[in-house]
């Protein structure tokens, strides 16, 4: 463990020292790269000192009962070596989490489109309630949303609805809500009573920055219409509304949210960066679930995760057979109790593969 925790922090020393470098700090790519991997190593190298603390004390304990002839004193040192030797194990347990390779994306922000399936007006019903569950999440976790773009209903709710949330590791917090989630209910279109069952997918995808998605401005073809949708007197009276189209990739990216043209190109760039990233992270996913068979969250926006079932007031998260029945408080944004135990199973998966 030492001897793992003595490179870690000497590769944090090298980065304490290039970072101060005159020449790193001009290149401001390479400075955010270091950065990040600097503030990654810090929780380790605070965790190493506690630890190397124990080591040491616990040395001298064992020195006392070695050396002390006094009773009371060797009683001392024995109660003071058995303290810190339960200290160590659990020290020794949480820096072996720390350890395991965490993602690089987790602590970026998140871009999070909720799309409507199967199931017709109920479906875009249910996605109208997803965006609520995460919009109310976020405002617990006290992260910003900003809406991107969207389509609504035919009987409320959304076809389609994109939005950013900004927060630190708020990626690595969602990631895990990709996927198909499904809804088992009695619509109120049903005059018979019967439990309907509808279907919306989850996409979430860390944020890019531009320092890692270089885009050509020559590559965008750029079309202004006028907004729909709530706005006031601006809608279907300026062109603020902004529809980029990356022409390598065929990616088409729209944004009417904003008054401004200018706020919602910006707005709209942010998610063709995500978007183009995601073509070679999801790569980096694929690698990974390859790896290994049984991962939580592998980005398959096509398996069923996660079932809603209100006659039960049930919900049941599939990829650990989970089921909790406080569906109200769940759909009202209490969704940590999930995410923490997702992330525990893969934390243990991650562990169980660096062991072996």
């Amino acid at each position: 463990m030492l001897d793992k925790l003595e490179a870690i922090k000497k590769r944090y020393d090298e980065l304490t020292e290039q970072m101060n470098d005159p020449k790193v700090t001009g290149d401001m790519k390479r400075y955010i790269k270091l950065s990040r991997d600097f503030k990654e190593l810090t929780p380790i190298i605070e965790a190493y000192h506690v630890y190397r603390n124990i080591c040491a004390n616990m040395d001298h304990a064992k020195k006392l009962l070695a050396t002390e002839k006094d009773d009371e004193m060797r009683e001392m040192a024995r109660e003071e070596l058995e303290m810190l030797t339960e200290k160590r194990s659990d020290m020794e347990e949480e820096i072996r989490l720390m350890l395991i390779p965490s993602d690089p994306q987790d602590v970026k922000n998140a871009m999070v489109e909720i799309r409507a399936g199967t199931g017709g007006d109920e479906a875009s019903l249910f996605a109208g309630d997803l965006y609520r569950m995460y919009s109310r999440y976020c405002e617990n976790r006290r992260w910003k949303t900003e809406l991107v773009d969207f389509t609504e209903g035919t009987a409320g709710g959304f076809k389609e609805i994109i939005f950013n949330v900004i927060g630190e590791g708020a990626y690595g917090q969602l990631k895990y809500e990709s996927g198909v989630h499904r809804v088992q209910r009695v619509p109120d279109t049903e005059t018979q009573g019967r439990v309907h069952t509808s279907a919306a997918t989850v996409a979430v995808l860390p944020e890019a920055d531009e320092f890692e998605v270089e885009i050509k401005p020559a590559d965008i073809r750029k079309d202004t219409f006028c907004s729909s949708g709530p706005g006031g007197q601006s809608v279907n009276t300026t062109y603020s509304a902004i529809r980029l189209t990356h022409i390598p990739s065929g990616i088409v990216v729209t944004c009417q949210d904003e008054k401004s043209q200018m706020k919602n190109f910006d707005k709209a760039m942010k998610v063709l960066r995500s978007r183009l990233f995601e073509l070679e992270y999801s790569k980096y996913l694929d690698d990974i679930s390859k790896k290994r068979k049984t991962m939580v969250s592998t980005g398959d926006r096509s398996a069923k995760i996660r079932t809603y079932n209100w006659p039960q007031s049930r919900v049941t998260d599939h990829r650990i057979n989970m089921t909790l029945y406080n569906l109200s408080a769940i759909v009202d944004g209490d969704v940590q109790s999930l995410i923490d135990a997702l992330q525990l199973a893969e934390n243990a998966e991650r562990l169980k593969a660096a062991v072996s």
